[in-house]
């Protein structure tokens, strides 16, 4: 089975950036999201994965810069990072985003994803699932719920949701490796797509986010740290 490699474009203050396990004291600045998402599309992507860190954790907002990045680009980028209402959803949609990525508010307010899904169509809809030892974790991970991974993605799934973004918190920006085992068994357990995030250090990495399944693994630090290069990612995964 055929994967797609997505680079990441993490956006905070409006500059290009990777934390470690969504942590702010440690950021790596890179530079210009723009060039970044430009770069990354020269060399292969199809699809770009958009994040405002700010937003996510609820202490400004780059809005202008995704429009920029949108701008700038031709290819289908999947936006997310504190999205909390159906306007802002739409918005980002509206201004080329080919889906938006639904986190804290979908756990908190799943009524609000339903709505989403009427309005725009499922396909242009993700829910993450950021899962801290099987228990999915919002607020930009700060809060741990007794939601487990696979029973919420069953709900989002009945309920129309396109596809689903598995983050491995505990690994996350780490390059220490895929939770292979959670992803396989969240695609056993849904028949919609399941793109995977976090942990990704090695080629070996993305062979194994193939083989458990994933439709899609996001692919961030390893990049911007030269572990090797996306037409590297894209061979492995083809």
């Amino acid at each position: 089975m055929k994967l797609l490699a997505i680079p990441s474009v993490d956006i905070r203050m409006g500059r290009c950036v990777q934390l470690v396990g969504g942590r702010p004291e440690t950021e790596q600045v890179y530079g210009d999201p723009v060039k970044f998402a430009q770069r990354w599309v020269a060399e292969g992507a199809s699809c770009l994965h958009l994040i405002d860190l700010d937003a996510a954790m609820g202490t400004g907002d780059n809005f202008t810069r995704i429009a920029e990045v949108l701008a700038n680009v031709r290819a289908c980028t999947q936006v997310g990072g504190g999205i909390r209402t159906l306007e802002r959803a739409c918005e980002l949609l509206g201004i080329g985003a080919y889906r938006v990525i639904l986190g804290t508010v979908a756990v908190r307010n799943p009524e609000l994803v339903r709505k989403l899904v009427e309005l725009a169509g499922g396909d242009r809809v993700t829910v993450a699932l950021d899962s801290r030892s099987g228990k999915v974790a919002i607020e930009g991970w700060k809060i741990l719920t007794q939601r487990t991974t696979l029973g919420l993605a069953r709900e989002f799934e009945r309920m129309g949701v396109g596809s689903l973004l598995f983050t491995s918190v505990d690994v996350e920006g780490s390059m220490r490796g895929v939770g292979a085992r959670e992803i396989r068994k969240l695609v056993g357990a849904v028949r919609i797509p399941v793109f995977a995030a976090g942990g990704v250090g090695t080629l070996d990495d993305v062979r194994l986010a193939r083989e458990a399944g994933a439709e899609g693994l996001v692919i961030g630090k390893a990049l911007y740290e030269g572990r090797f290069t996306l037409r590297q990612a894209m061979e492995v995964a083809r």
